[in-house]
């Protein structure tokens, strides 16, 4: 797993960040076969069901070239169970949670590294050798062309003035935002699995380094589920007299308020509010969702649709995982996937380590995102990990506390 996350800035400059992501998934497939009989992370069963229903909805695509994009998505949904799936066996096997999440680690660290590279060099765009080799009739294709085009940040290049949101590894600077706040309790939790060692003290060092670029995205979602599952995991803390988590969480938060001093977020935020009308295109969006939903509610349409009735210059059914899911696969496969992230909330709240209770607040910083960020991307990926490494933290809890002996100790791959 070290290559799939801790090379992403490569795979982003080379454009096969998401192309490839999958293909990565496969040969993560592959190990685990090789492995034999794997144990299973708890609502597995749901995470099947919705994919079943998903690949269902291939039968309302509109034409052959949404095949594409669609089994893009598919291919992430997909992947981000194998990940779970890989980071549960290893754990439940006896493996050093710590080297389990070195992974997430390095890709923590990219994801800062190219945060400051945004910051540094705002308008740094590249020219990919997947983007001169993809065929011209899937170039031409928005989405994809995002994904292999390259650039640090998002702006508008009508402004006189721009605001430079950082991007990079993403296409955009929301899949940033949302890929942050998830990655932020991993960061933290390996600082307390690991009380030694030089990377301990370079993933500390990069905490309060990361708050520039990640403020300066002004993504007001990341701020809010990030808020919230801070506010849950002191709440946990508190009631549980874990001092060494509520001190974690109050250091966060000061190192994030000491970060205000320096750049005005707040005002940024509304400047950028009064001058767009992204909150009126967005209600616009989920409104005529919900308006066209009930001519397909089982299968939904099996991708986001452009239409002329809203003003929004973006497809129906974006916007939101909540409204792409509900939008391009249906009711049912909504259903399910927001019951997989409950059932992970309720799962991973049992874990009682330092460690384990920054994992498990994971699931609460996606579901406060669901409604207004999309997650079919490799970020999915870092939600199921984190949210598989908590459960299996749980399963290790729950079997000292019955006497049983631990399983000899695994070394990941």
């Amino acid at each position: 797993m070290m290559l799939m996350f801790g090379l992403v800035p490569l795979w982003w400059a080379l454009g096969v960040f998401y192309l490839g992501w999958s293909l990565l998934g496969v040969v993560l497939f592959a190990m685990l076969v090789l492995r034999g009989r794997v144990p299973l992370p708890p609502a597995t069963g749901l995470w099947l069901l919705f994919l079943a229903l998903v690949g269902l909805s291939a039968t309302r695509l509109p034409d052959p070239v949404a095949l594409a994009p669609f089994g893009l998505r598919l291919g992430f949904y997909v992947t981000a169970l194998v990940v779970g799936v890989y980071a549960y066996t290893l754990v439940r096997e006896g493996a050093d949670p710590a080297r389990v999440l070195l992974p997430l680690c390095a890709f923590w660290l990219g994801l800062v590294a190219l945060g400051w590279l945004a910051v540094l060099a705002p308008r740094l765009a590249l020219t990919t050798p997947v983007e001169l080799l993809l065929p011209e009739s899937l170039a031409g294709h928005g989405y994809l062309r995002d994904l292999v085009h390259v650039a640090v940040t998002e702006y508008s290049l009508r402004s006189p003035d721009p605001i430079y949101r950082p991007a990079a590894p993403f296409p955009y600077t929301n899949n940033y935002g949302s890929a942050y706040a998830m990655a932020l309790p991993c960061a933290v939790a390996f600082t307390m699995l690991r009380r030694r060692g030089a990377l301990r003290w370079v993933v500390l060092a990069s905490l309060p380094l990361s708050l520039v670029p990640a403020f300066l995205t002004l993504n007001r979602v990341m701020f809010v589920s990030l808020g919230v599952g801070l506010a849950v995991l002191g709440a946990r803390a508190a009631l549980r007299g874990n001092v060494r988590v509520g001190l974690s969480v109050l250091g966060v938060l000061l190192a994030a308020l000491l970060t205000t001093l320096f750049i005005p977020v707040a005002r940024l935020i509304g400047d950028r509010v009064a001058a767009s009308d992204t909150n009126a295109d967005r209600f616009a969006l989920y409104a005529e969702v919900v308006r066209r939903i009930g001519a397909s509610p089982w299968l939904g349409y099996g991708a986001p649709a452009n239409s002329d009735t809203v003003s929004a210059q973006v497809p129906i059914g974006t916007q939101g995982q909540l409204w792409m899911v509900l939008f391009s696969h249906g009711v049912p496969a909504l259903v399910c996937f927001l019951a997989w992230f409950v059932l992970a909330t309720v799962t991973c709240a049992r874990v009682t380590g330092a460690a384990g209770q920054w994992l498990a607040v994971v699931p609460v910083i996606c579901l406060a995102q669901i409604p207004f960020y999309g997650m079919a991307s490799p970020a999915l990926s870092v939600a199921c990990f984190a949210v598989a490494l908590a459960m299996a933290l749980v399963e290790r809890e729950a079997t000292a506390r019955r006497g049983r002996p631990a399983p000899a100790a695994a070394v990941p791959a």
